[in-house]
């Protein structure tokens, strides 16, 4: 009768994974990856010159609805900072890659970024950046064919003291047939 060995499963080395005889099973890469939008390069886009604002993300492939496209990387610094580094009174346009992450964080992509940072802003998004956990994440929010720009609505912060001057500072680009003509968030109406 054979004797049970402790600790041990049979088919396992202990203190590894298995492999096989022909040697260690490969991760996969790519779209098959376990998180693919984490992959060098990204499986879902590629860069390319934009009608819209100059390098913008276009899909590779099909991209299905619901689909993490890529995760939003930079330095993570306060609004302080920011602030100093981009001095909005000194800019003849808006031009920052800087993304909101909570009220004390923002994520700067001009430093240490990725490639999130060329997805373009639209009135008519086909993507939407989540918040998860504090980390920010592009999702597909509907079906993008292969050759079509991703872009989302940046919905940067509107205030009650935004004149018409900053309507033309913060100018759209998209061309979107619904186009809002500024990246700043809808005006919302009480009532």
């Amino acid at each position: 009768m054979p004797t049970k060995q402790r600790g041990k499963k049979p088919g396992k080395r202990a203190g590894g994974s298995q492999t096989s005889k022909k040697g260690a099973s490969r991760a996969k890469r790519g779209i098959s990856a376990r998180y693919p939008w984490k992959e060098d390069p990204n499986p879902y886009f590629e860069l390319r010159t934009s009608e819209i604002q100059g390098t913008g993300a276009f899909a590779i492939r099909t991209i299905r609805k619901g689909t993490r496209i890529i995760e939003y990387l930079g330095q993570r610094i306060s609004w302080r900072t920011a602030d100093k580094r981009y001095d909005d009174e000194n800019m003849s346009r808006h031009h920052t890659f800087l993304f909101t992450v909570d009220d004390k964080t923002v994520i700067d992509a001009a430093v240490d970024g990725n490639e999130a940072r060329f997805i373009n802003h639209s009135c008519e998004p086909n993507c939407e950046a989540i918040n998860d956990r504090k980390r920010i994440f592009i999702e597909a929010i509907k079906t993008i064919p292969a050759g079509t720009e991703l872009v989302y609505d940046y919905q940067y912060e509107r205030t009650k003291d935004h004149t018409a001057e900053d309507e033309k500072f913060y100018r759209c680009r998209c061309g979107a047939p619904k186009c809002r003509g500024t990246i700043l968030a809808p005006v919302t109406t009480k009532g």
